[in-house]
C-alpha cells in the first residue's frame, strides 16, 4: 500500500461517486433511491480508506507522510499532499462523519436528492483536500472550492430564509479569502514558491509578516468563525438542512483553526506574536458574549450556533498560548467539538422530522414518550458542557492547563464562559426534555428508530471512549504540536538575538 497515491484516493473517491450519481438515470423514485446507496457506499469506503493512514501514520516523526508531489502549473508550484499529525486527524473526521450525514438526510431530503448526493460527495473532496494540501495553491483551490457546494445545500435545501443564509454565508466567507488569495500572491513573488513546507522554512521581514498575518486572519477568523465576523453562522445553522448543519460545524468551522495553526503560527512567527493579546480579546469576548447570546435564543439550532462560536474561541485561545497543552487541547476541542455538535444537530433534526418545529417553547416532557432520545440529549449536553469523562472536557482542561501557564486573567474570563455552558445547555435540556406532555401533538411523537440509533451509535461510542481515554488522538499529536513550538521558540529566539545585537 505505501506505493499507493493513498492521499489522492481519499481525495478523489467521493468525486468518483459523485459521478457515478450523475450518470443515474430512470424514474425518479429509483433514481433517488440509487444515489441514496451510491452515496453511503462511497462515504463508507472512503471512511475505510482512511483508517489506513491513521494504522500506516509514524507516531515518532514530525515530518509530513504518505507525500505526493508532481509538477504542475509553474516553477514553484506542484501538485504537493501530505499529512502530519494535525492534518490526518480532521481527514478522519470528515471522512467519518459523511456517513452519518448521508445516512441522517435519507427521509428527511425527498426532492432533488440525486442533486443533493453529488453536492454533499463534492464537499467531501473539497474538505478533505484542504487538510491534505502541501501548495498554497493547491489549498486555495478546495479552500474556496467548498464554498459552492454548501453555498447550494444551504440555498436549495434550506429552510425559509435558505437564500440570505446562503449569500450571507458565501460572501462572509469569499471577502475574507480574497485577502488570503493576496497574501499567497505576495508569497510566491517574494519567494518563488507555494510550497507550504518551503514557505514555512522562510524568514519574512517583521513589517510583511504582520500584513501577511492580517490577510490570513482575515480569511480564517471569518470561517473559525471568532467574534465580530461570526454572525454569518447563526444563520446559516439554523436554515441549513441537518446534514448540512452537521458538516459546517463538524468540519468546514475547524478550517479556519486549522489555517491558523498550518500558516500562521509557524510561517509567521514574530506577528502571531505581536498579535496575541489581540486573539486573547477577540477570544473571551466570543465565549462570554456569544454564551450570553445563547441564554436568550429561542430556536434550538441557533443555541448551538451560538455555543460554536463560544466553543471555538476556546480553540483561538488554546493555539496562541505556544504550550504543548494549549495547542494539544485547542485541537482536542476542535475534534470533540466536531462529534458533540455534530451529534447536537442530529439530535434537534430527530424532533424537528417529527414535529417540524425548532421553537423551544413548543416542546416539552419528551422524556415521558422519547426515553432513548432523552438519554442521547443527555449525553451530548454533558459533553458540550465539559463533563469529566466526555471527550469535551480532555480539551477544554487541556486549553485551560495551557492558558494558566501564560495568562492567568484569560484563564480566568475563559472559565466563565464553561459556567455559562452549563447554563445555556442545562437550559435547553430541561425545556425540551422535562417538564409535563401538555402539547397535543407530542403525545403521539415516536422514539428513535433504527436507522436513527445507528447514526447515533458510533458518536456515542467515540464521544465516552476519547473522553476516557484520549491517547490515541494525544500521541499522534505530540510530534507535530512540539515541532510547532519548537520552530516557533527557535524563531523568536532568533529576533531578540537581533534586538540585542541591535543595541
Amino acid at each position: 500500500m505505501s506505493d499507493w497515491p493513498l492521499l489522492s484516493i481519499i481525495t478523489f473517491l467521493p468525486a468518483v461517486g459523485a459521478a457515478f450519481i450523475f450518470l443515474i438515470r430512470g424514474e425518479e423514485e429509483i433514481v433517488a433511491r440509487n444515489a441514496r446507496n451510491v452515496a453511503l457506499w462511497t462515504t463508507i469506503i472512503t471512511f475505510a480508506v482512511s483508517i489506513l493512514l491513521w494504522t500506516g501514520f509514524d507516531t515518532t516523526t514530525a515530518n509530513f507522510q504518505f507525500v505526493e508531489q508532481r509538477p504542475w502549473i509553474a516553477e514553484g508550484i506542484n501538485y504537493h499532499l501530505g499529512v502530519d499529525g494535525i492534518s490526518m486527524l480532521f481527514i478522519i473526521l470528515t471522512t467519518f462523519l459523511m456517513p452519518i450525514c448521508v445516512l441522517a438526510s435519507w427521509r428527511s431530503i425527498d426532492t432533488r436528492v440525486k442533486e443533493y448526493m453529488i453536492a454533499f460527495l463534492l464537499l467531501e473532496t473539497m474538505m478533505i483536500g484542504v487538510f491534505c494540501a502541501l501548495d498554497f495553491v493547491i489549498f486555495y483551490l478546495f479552500f474556496e472550492g467548498g464554498l459552492i457546494p454548501m453555498f447550494l445545500i444551504i440555498g436549495i435545501w434550506g429552510g425559509g430564509r435558505r437564500i440570505y443564509a446562503s449569500f450571507k454565508f458565501f460572501l462572509y466567507t469569499l471577502l475574507g479569502s480574497v485577502l488570503m488569495l493576496l497574501a499567497i500572491l505576495a508569497m510566491y513573488l517574494q519567494v518563488g514558491t507555494t510550497d507550504i513546507p518551503t514557505l514555512i522554512a522562510s524568514n519574512f521581514d517583521a513589517t510583511w509578516q504582520k500584513w501577511l498575518w492580517l490577510a490570513f486572519f482575515a480569511s480564517f477568523a471569518v470561517k473559525v468563525p471568532m467574534w465580530p465576523v461570526h454572525t454569518w453562522l447563526p444563520d446559516a445553522h439554523v436554515e441549513a438542512p441537518t446534514a448540512g448543519s452537521v458538516i459546517l460545524a463538524g468540519v468546514l468551522l475547524k478550517m479556519g483553526g486549522y489555517g491558523l495553526l498550518r500558516f500562521s503560527i509557524p510561517m509567521l512567527p514574530e506577528a502571531t506574536e505581536y498579535f496575541t493579546p489581540l486573539v486573547y480579546t477577540l477570544s473571551i469576548v466570543a465565549v462570554i458574549y456569544t454564551s450570553l447570546v445563547a441564554l436568550m435564543q429561542q430556536d434550538m439550532k441557533k443555541l448551538i450556533a451560538y455555543s460554536s462560536v463560544a466553543h471555538m474561541g476556546f480553540v483561538t485561545i488554546g493555539m496562541f498560548t505556544f504550550t504543548p497543552q494549549g495547542i494539544e487541547g485547542a485541537i482536542f476541542v476542535m475534534l470533540s467539538h466536531g462529534l458533540v455538535s455534530a451529534a447536537l444537530f442530529l439530535v434537534v433534526g430527530v424532533i424537528y422530522d417529527r414535529i417540524h418545529t425548532r421553537e423551544i417553547s413548543r416542546y416539552g416532557g419528551l422524556v415521558h414518550r422519547m426515553p432513548s432520545y432523552a438519554a442521547i440529549f443527555m449525553l451530548f449536553t454533558l459533553a458540550n458542557v465539559g463533563l469529566p469523562g466526555t471527550s469535551g472536557f480532555v480539551g477544554e482542561f487541556l486549553v485551560l492547563v495551557g492558558i494558566f501557564q501564560v495568562n492567568s486573567t484569560v484563564a480566568f474570563l475563559a472559565t466563565t464562559g464553561i459556567v455559562l455552558s452549563a447554563a445555556y445547555a442545562l437550559w435547553l435540556y430541561r425545556r425540551v426534555v422535562f417538564g409535563t406532555l401538555t402539547k397535543a401533538d407530542l403525545k403521539e411523537i415516536l422514539d428513535l428508530d433504527k436507522r436513527e440509533v445507528a447514526i447515533f451509535a458510533p458518536l456515542v461510542v467515540l464521544t465516552l471512549f476519547f473522553g476516557i481515554y484520549p491517547e490515541p488522538v494525544l500521541n499522534v499529536l505530540h510530534e507535530s504540536v512540539n515541532n510547532l513550538i519548537h520552530n516557533h521558540e527557535v524563531a523568536m529566539r532568533a529576533v531578540r538575538d537581533l534586538a540585542m545585537a541591535a543595541k
